[in-house]
């Protein structure tokens, strides 16, 4: 069995996702921010694993459901902050985001039988999903982040490994992201209330 690591900032109007701002308000993008971070650890949670752990840069609120473990965000740069929550995991690990709420629990069913890694692309360069068969801070430690070239930064760490590849996703930044992540998951806290500020709005 697999930990599911999520790294997340808590969702405090003007410290997350301050890319949406404009056309969204910060409480807006807050909102977001948190529909999406509740729709996250939903997928965590229906999936299969030996532990389900948010590491997260603020306090947790009522967002965060039973059966997750919560443990600080440690280091500075991005890199140094995932390094550190993989650092705390042993065994086999699937690191995922807060950005892609339209992922599902079959996402992050993934086998360890002929694979040391899993990588899951972003459509901006970047990416949504880092799979270790054993937990290996090194991996990650160093590559730029929030690049164009981040994913091939690291997917270049993973040289040498049995590489299973997951789809690309979207993950949101920009109004335009929210979009599209909205419509590839049509169901989702995020696309319902995406879908609310819209009509209210009429800004995206």
């Amino acid at each position: 069995m697999t930990t599911l690591l999520v790294i997340a900032k808590a969702p405090v109007p003007g410290r997350v996702k301050t890319r949406l701002t404009p056309p969204f308000s910060p409480d807006e993008a807050a909102a977001l921010a948190e529909a999406a971070l509740r729709d996250t650890l939903d997928a965590v949670c229906a999936a299969p694993a030996t532990r389900r752990v948010l590491a997260l840069e603020g306090a947790p609120g009522p967002w965060l459901p039973p059966g997750v473990e919560v443990v600080p965000q440690r280091g500075r740069g991005l890199d140094e902050r995932i390094a550190a929550a993989l650092a705390g995991i042993s065994g086999p690990v699937l690191l995922v985001g807060m950005d892609t709420p339209q992922l599902t629990p079959h996402h992050l069913r993934v086998s360890w039988d002929n694979h040391d890694a899993w990588f899951g692309p972003a459509a901006d360069g970047g990416f949504w999903a880092l799979g270790l068969r054993q937990s290996d801070p090194a991996r990650v430690l160093g590559v730029p982040m929030s690049r164009g070239d981040t994913g091939a930064h690291l997917r270049a760490r993973l040289t040498g490994l049995r590489v299973g590849e997951l789809p690309t996703l979207t993950d949101v930044d920009t109004a335009a992201d929210a979009t599209a992540v909205a419509a590839a998951g049509p169901t989702t806290r995020f696309a319902r209330l995406h879908a609310r500020l819209a009509l209210a709005t009429g800004r995206v």
